[in-house]
């Protein structure tokens, strides 16, 4: 008997492999899964213009690292004494506008070079909203906690949604490897504040955008992480306190259904034997020179000199 309606993952003909690397974009969500792939000491590199949910947004920033193009001082504004990046989220925020810039350009050079030889990007959409503001009539990715009464919020169209999914696939197929393969998936957080109905219709348009454009691209796929969520794990114990985010559980059961159909069994054993040196890492002692400590650690030591053998980036850097 079934007491559960399990979301199957289409197993990939191609595979990830320990030496690819791995570029995600997004919302919160990319981070979680970007943070797990960081553990088990895969090359990934996420979010270089921090948080970010919409279409749009994320196709304006692909476009930008694709033409490594900087960020002047006209682009940014003040806001409580802060110089902001409306492209940006707010982690790029600081008092003195040279040091806004060079957070933001830094990244955008790491960014570049990464994507140049990258195998597998991850794009997790958000929302379909976006916020115009009004004093320069730009459209922003974040708010930066300004006053509402600046900006317009409003449904992003179709054709916007289109044109944004279609421009970040030909930008990245351009930039990318040849054979770079293009993951899509709609973050599982849903956005009450916008409301339950309207969240639902922002996910619908997301979902109906994406399959409408990748359909025919053999090197783009959809992965149901939304779905997963919604119908696989449909209980709240798989939610943090605030019933909206997925919590561990939830993340690592995503991830784990992801790392089934998309890692070669090489890469699943090098995760898992790494995901348990992580974890040994993070034991700390008030006695570091305990006898039994120091061959604890001895022995992790020669775990990471096995692990390194498997690969030519460095791992478990200190």
């Amino acid at each position: 008997m079934k007491f559960r309606t399990e979301v199957i993952l289409r197993e990939s003909v191609k595979k990830i492999e320990v030496e690819d690397k791995i570029f995600s974009i997004g919302s919160c969500f990319a981070s979680e899964i970007s943070d797990l792939f960081l553990q088990g000491q895969l090359q990934s590199a996420n979010n270089p213009f921090g948080t970010i949910f919409n279409p749009f947004s994320i196709n304006n920033a692909i476009k930008r690292l694709h033409d490594s193009e900087f960020y002047e001082e006209e682009e940014l504004i003040t806001f409580n004494d802060d110089y902001i990046s409306l492209d940006h989220h707010t982690s790029f925020d600081t008092r003195y506008i040279h040091k806004t810039l060079d957070k933001i350009n830094t990244k955008i050079v790491e960014g570049n070079y990464f994507l140049q030889d990258t195998n597998w990007v991850i794009i997790t959409y958000g929302t379909s909203f976006i916020y115009e503001f009004i004093p320069k009539q730009k459209l922003a990715a974040n708010c930066h906690k300004i006053p509402q009464k600046f900006f317009k919020k409003r449904l992003l169209t179709y054709q916007e949604l289109s044109e944004s999914i279609y421009n970040t696939i030909l930008n990245l197929k351009d930039i990318c490897n040849d054979d770079v393969q293009i993951l899509f998936t709609v973050s599982p957080v849903r956005h009450t504040k916008d409301g339950m109905t309207e969240n639902q219709l922002s996910k619908s348009k997301l979902i109906t955008s994406i399959h409408e454009m990748i359909d025919g691209l053999d090197y783009c796929h959809y992965l149901p992480v939304y779905e997963i969520l919604m119908d696989d794990l449909r209980d709240y114990r798989f939610y943090k306190e605030d019933m909206i985010h997925p919590n561990n559980q939830a993340i690592n059961y995503i991830f784990d259904k992801f790392g089934e159909a998309y890692f070669s069994d090489e890469t699943k054993e090098f995760i898992k034997e790494n995901f348990k040196i992580y974890t040994a890492l993070e034991h700390r002692t008030n006695d570091e020179k305990d006898p039994k400590y120091i061959e604890f650690r001895e022995k992790l030591s020669k775990r990471i000199e096995v692990q390194q053998q498997k690969v030519k980036h460095s791992i478990f850097k200190v």
